[in-house]
C-alpha cells in the first residue's frame, strides 16, 4: 500500500496546475486561452519533472511555478497557424519518422518554429501502440522543450497522453 507521502508530488502538480489555470478564469493573467493551456501544461510538466528528480515538495512547487510561467509565455506567443503546424508535424513524425530523427516545422509569418523527435514505438499490455517523443518550440529565439507520450487511436491518429 502506498503511503500518503507518495501522493504529495502528484497532488501538488495537479493542485498547482489547476491553481494557475484558475488565474486565467478570474482574469489575473491576461494570457488568453493559448497562454492558459500553455501555463497548465507547463506547470504539470515542470512539477512532474521535479518529482521525477526526487527534489521533494519545495522542488516540485518550484518546478510547477517555473513550468507554468514558461508554458504560459510559449502558449501565449503561438498563433493558430503555429499550433496547426506543430500538431501536423507531430502527427507525421509519430507516424512516419524513424526513431531519433527530428521533424521540423516553421511558420514564416510568425517566425516561430520547432521540431519533434520520436523514440521507438512500443506496445502496451492492453495492445496499444505508443511512442515517447521530445518536442522543442522556439518562440522569439528562446527554445522551450518538453517530453511526452502519444498512443495510436483506432482512427490512426496519435493522441498525446
Amino acid at each position: 500500500m502506498r503511503s500518503v507521502k507518495s501522493f504529495v508530488g502528484p497532488v501538488a502538480v495537479v493542485v498547482l496546475g489547476l491553481g494557475l489555470s484558475g488565474c486565467h478564469y478570474f482574469g489575473h493573467t491576461g494570457l488568453g486561452p493559448k497562454g492558459h493551456t500553455g501555463a497548465a501544461l507547463g506547470a504539470a510538466g515542470g512539477g512532474l519533472a521535479a518529482a521525477a528528480t526526487g527534489t521533494g515538495p519545495a522542488g516540485i512547487a518550484a518546478g510547477v511555478l517555473l513550468g507554468g510561467i514558461l508554458g504560459g509565455a510559449v502558449g501565449h506567443s503561438l498563433d493558430q497557424r503555429d499550433e496547426e503546424l506543430a500538431r501536423y508535424h507531430t502527427q507525421q513524425g509519430l507516424e512516419y519518422a524513424p526513431s531519433g530523427d527530428r521533424v521540423y516545422w516553421e511558420n514564416p509569418d510568425s517566425g516561430n518554429r520547432g521540431y519533434m523527435t520520436p523514440y521507438p514505438a512500443y506496445q502496451t499490455p492492453q495492445g496499444n501502440y505508443c511512442r515517447e517523443f521530445q518536442q522543442t518550440i522556439v518562440v522569439g529565439g528562446q527554445p522551450q522543450s518538453g517530453y511526452g507520450t502519444a498512443c495510436r487511436q483506432p482512427d490512426g491518429s496519435w493522441q498525446i497522453i
